[in-house]
């Protein structure tokens, strides 16, 4: 396929578009994995005398109608690869493990704690053995490009923090936040993992923009988090996330073409000798890693 897109974003609730933004095409991608959460609405925006072409993914669906266990993370990924992005931005609604990390405020993480236990986080578990590197698991150079735009806003940021992905669609006990407190991680989710997995696994580079929603439940004198307590704040969280995403245009259009640097990473951890590669699993993986296989 011809490339349509330059920068995949994955919207969490209320993050489907960027003001300003020309909408091209929307479309559903057919990938070897299965059908993405919904359409995908082709864009470009122009800064500058300069453009960029935007594929925006609604992770749960527009209306949001699929459970965090349930998405379909490896045709989303898959999709995004094939439209021809050269990276994912990921917005995602989190709960605060600290008290510094209000409601309301930004949070770039840069490491990851997976405490799933549902979901099949791979592409290759089917024949044909595959190991990368995860030791970072976001993308430095999109995190620089996000932080210029978050702080240029004046809104609130917190950087390097850890995040953990829990299963869900439950929150967490007292007990478990409180455990999660004591790591040292800042953040919690359901939906990080198994997307920036995969993700690495197709040589997308990955950020994370997080927007804290609540206070977990690890505080003793608090009630536990409800979904009341979450919707009073995506609003608000939705529209400064547009804010920033709309700000980080112009950084996002003078790296474009260089922002992949994962590029030829998988190829050389592919483990399994060619004679017993099987030729369907070669197709299958060859459409999102051309001639790897």
């Amino acid at each position: 396929m011809k490339q349509k897109a330059d920068i995949g974003i994955i919207g969490g609730t209320g993050v489907y578009g960027v003001e300003g933004m020309k909408i091209l095409e929307k479309i559903r991608v057919k990938t070897a994995w299965g059908n993405p959460s919904d359409e995908i609405t082709l864009a470009e925006y122009e800064e500058g005398g300069k453009t960029i072409k935007l594929a925006f993914l609604p992770r749960h669906g527009k209306g949001h109608f699929i459970p965090p266990t349930k998405i379909p993370a490896h045709a989303n990924l898959a999709a995004l690869k094939i439209l021809g992005c050269e990276a994912v931005l990921a917005f995602s609604a989190v709960g605060s493990l600290k008290e510094e990390i209000p409601p309301g405020d930004f949070v770039l993480p840069s490491q990851i704690i997976d405490r799933t236990r549902h979901r099949r986080d791979t592409y290759f578990d089917e024949g044909i053995v595959v190991h990368v590197s995860f030791g970072d698991p976001m993308d430095a150079g999109l995190a620089a490009i996000l932080k210029s735009a978050i702080t240029g806003l004046k809104l609130p940021l917190h950087e390097n923090e850890t995040l953990i992905c829990m299963e869900g669609p439950q929150f967490s006990t007292r007990a478990e936040s409180k455990l999660y407190k004591s790591w040292g991680a800042g953040i919690i989710n359901m939906s990080v993992l198994p997307e920036a997995k995969l993700a690495r696994e197709l040589e997308l580079p990955y950020q994370m923009i997080c927007m804290a929603t609540d206070y977990d439940a690890w505080r003793d004198h608090d009630h536990t988090v409800t979904v009341e307590d979450v919707m009073a704040v995506v609003k608000k969280n939705s529209e400064n996330a547009q804010r920033v995403l709309k700000a980080a245009m112009a950084g996002l259009i003078a790296k474009k073409g260089s922002l992949n640097t994962l590029t030829g990473s998988v190829k050389f951890g592919i483990m399994t000798a060619p004679a017993k590669r099987p030729a369907a699993l070669r197709k299958k993986y060859n459409s999102v890693l051309p001639g790897y296989f």
